[in-house]
């Protein structure tokens, strides 16, 4: 396949037979397995192309409310989710010797936003978003060496010899994706990257997480109880805060994230990858395993007890980067995810963001004529990013609030000292603003929401699919720029 984009060629659509754009999706990630999932509600023919030879069960565990209930409700996951997630009603915190600081308190999102919020341990969840797409459509140990676009299609070639061809790119392929890079690197050489995204991605914590083993109560107190005990701790001392969450799979996952001064953000910078290996693992379990926990009842536990009950195979050191990139798309290729946007885990919202891109973006999608040009296309993802992008600041910033209230800096004192005392009603209006954003799929039927506090207004639900006799280019194209210019 050669693609050139000089190559110009007549488009009349009046001649072709009625065909959707194939998509290909680097990265089996959160991002792109729901894409993949909604692209083959849609029967839009796409490809999923996945670095790893395997995918293991790593991770801790991930939040889920309102904002994405509907959608779930909508793909018919709803109830199965319901039965691997654990009802979470508050966030407990605690300082380092146990003692209870302040809790906050979720109690009435049912009746406000329509859904109550859950913990679900992620490779149950992966797992689940798994079971939803054809497994030939996944294809494992592709590692992308280079990618092609222009006015024919687009172009991937892997390390193993092999190639696909398609009409779009999607990048899912997480904070160091290879299709970012080889998107950034063409539109530098064209002199049209913003100076902005040629910087090194920033990080300032790294991240230990992992899960044990089923527990019985005798274990750990908390597993008896029938809601999610959230609990997390704060270093009075130490450059660390911790959590541990119980889930439904009577497990405890957890998660201690290390604040880097200076000293020790330069012995991280060599491993300056999305993981470390399991030595990198160990060596972090070694320094922090004597840190206590809060585990119901009056034992003394440490998070080293946690360590002995967890699969040491499945225990991962992450870098944490915080950043949203300007440049989403550019002519057949766009990004999703933590491909371009990265936030702190401590907002416990990137995975829910992930989702709505992947929602957002597979409206524009199918909202795409039969034979789109790279124009058309282009002007999908424009106004893809042109909703999304306003949600995704909000949560970056939010993100960055919470991971300073775990801190030990003055900024995050004063940000505890301002969440304990928050009144009630502040406390709801800045739920209110995060659990607006309640997206659904245009293509499936749409679930009747039921909160008290309505959905914030959503574009691409009134983006409809192409028929048969499809319109022609110009008024195709004439549309999607009136579009754009309502979505801005």
């Amino acid at each position: 396949m050669e693609i050139n984009p000089a190559v110009t060629f007549k488009h009349d659509r009046s001649i072709m037979y009625a065909k959707r754009p194939k998509v290909l999706i680097v990265g089996a990630g959160l991002a792109g397995l729901t894409l993949g999932m909604l692209l083959h509600k849609a029967d839009i023919p796409f490809e999923i192309y996945e670095r790893a030879q395997e995918v293991k069960p790593l991770g801790s565990a991930m939040y889920f409310n309102s904002t994405t209930a509907n959608f779930f409700k909508q793909c018919g996951i709803y109830e199965e989710f319901l039965a691997i997630g654990k009802y979470v009603s508050s966030i407990q915190v605690f300082n380092e010797v146990r003692g209870h600081e302040f809790s906050m308190d979720f109690e009435g999102q049912e009746a406000e936003f329509g859904a109550n919020g859950y913990i679900v341990a992620r490779p149950v969840m992966y797992d689940l978003l798994l079971r939803q797409i054809p497994r030939e459509r996944i294809h494992l140990g592709k590692k992308v060496l280079t990618m092609d676009q222009g006015g024919n299609g687009v172009l991937l070639r892997f390390s193993d010899a092999s190639e696909a061809e398609g009409d779009i790119l999607v990048g899912a392929d997480g904070a160091y994706s290879a299709v970012r890079q080889g998107l950034y690197a063409k539109l530098k050489k064209a002199k049209r990257l913003p100076s902005s995204d040629d910087l090194p991605l920033p990080f300032s914590t790294v991240c230990l997480v992992g899960q044990t083993r089923p527990l019985t109560a005798e274990e750990f107190s908390d597993i008896g109880l029938e809601q999610c005990q959230f609990r997390r701790t704060i270093g009075m001392e130490k450059m660390y805060g911790w959590a541990t969450f119980t889930t439904a799979q009577n497990t405890v996952a957890y998660n201690v994230i290390q604040f880097l001064t200076d000293e020790t953000s330069k012995q991280n910078d060599a491993f300056r990858n999305s993981e470390w290996g399991p030595e990198a693992a160990m060596a972090m379990c070694e320094q922090v395993k004597d840190f206590p926990i809060v585990s119901g009842d009056d034992k003394e536990l440490t998070l080293g007890d946690l360590f002995e009950w967890s699969d040491k195979n499945h225990i991962s050191k992450v870098m944490l980067e915080e950043k949203v990139f300007k440049t989403w798309y550019d002519c057949r290729t766009v990004l999703i995810g933590d491909a371009c946007h990265k936030f702190s885990p401590s907002g416990g919202v990137g995975a829910t963001n992930a989702m709505h891109d992947a929602i957002v973006l597979a409206n524009r999608i199918n909202g795409l004529p039969f034979h789109p040009i790279a124009e058309e296309i282009e002007n999908a993802f424009r106004e893809y990013k042109a909703e999304r992008v306003e949600w995704v600041q909000k949560a970056f910033d939010s993100s960055k609030a919470f991971k300073t209230m775990t801190g030990q800096s003055f900024a995050s004192k004063a940000t505890r000292f301002v969440s304990k005392h928050m009144p009630a009603w502040l406390f709801q209006r800045i739920q209110a603003q995060t659990c607006a954003n309640r997206p659904q799929v245009a293509f499936l039927p749409l679930h009747n929401d039921t909160g008290r506090i309505k959905p914030a207004p959503q574009p691409s639900l009134s983006v409809r699919a192409p028929v048969e006799a499809e319109t022609p280019v110009a008024a195709t194209t004439a549309t999607a720029t009136t579009t754009t210019t309502e979505v801005v």
